[in-house]
């Protein structure tokens, strides 16, 4: 009788990305439902905003007084996270949600601003990308300055079009 051994080293290792095989589609469904309603891309925050009217939601930049005056979403209400506690019920209304920004991807301010809010009773949703997206996908701002805007960056945001199709 033969018998057939398999060493490790002659079994290939899966690659990086299914090393750890994907989840369950049901798992995965209730994942990325809840990250919905966690985050909002800058798109989706400059869409809703630029439609008039009542957007149905508040922005809020957590960044400091240098870092706003740098540049922030026009209509954005400023408030650094360090003061939330004390500020927050004064300048917010509870029952409107709140969609919370920093500088970018790199950046956790926002993060901490929406779990500040969230602790206090606001409704909130971190915008993906912060103020570094909103800049690079060609969105007007306001700085101390006026109103400026960039061209769009198309590693961020297709030319040319209001909507990259997502």
């Amino acid at each position: 009788m033969t018998t057939t051994r398999t060493h490790a080293a002659e079994t290939p290792a899966a690659n990086p990305v299914l090393r750890v095989p994907p989840a369950a589609p049901a798992e995965a469904a209730a994942y990325f439902r809840a990250s919905l309603a966690f985050h909002a891309d800058v798109s989706d925050v400059a869409t809703a905003l630029a439609a008039g009217g009542d957007p149905g939601f508040v922005v809020l930049d957590s960044r400091s007084t240098e870092s706003w005056d740098q540049g922030h979403v026009p209509g954005a209400i400023h408030l650094p996270t360090a003061r939330i506690p004390e500020q927050a019920g004064t300048l917010l209304d509870r029952s409107v949600p709140v969609v919370t920004y920093c500088w970018g991807p790199g950046c956790n301010g926002a993060t901490r601003a929406a779990l500040a809010l969230a602790e206090l009773g606001f409704q909130v949703k971190e915008m993906l990308g912060g103020f570094e997206y909103w800049a690079r996908e060609g969105f007007a701002y306001e700085t101390w300055e006026g109103s400026t805007t960039r061209d769009a960056d198309p590693l961020t945001t297709p030319v040319g079009t209001d909507a990259c199709g997502c």
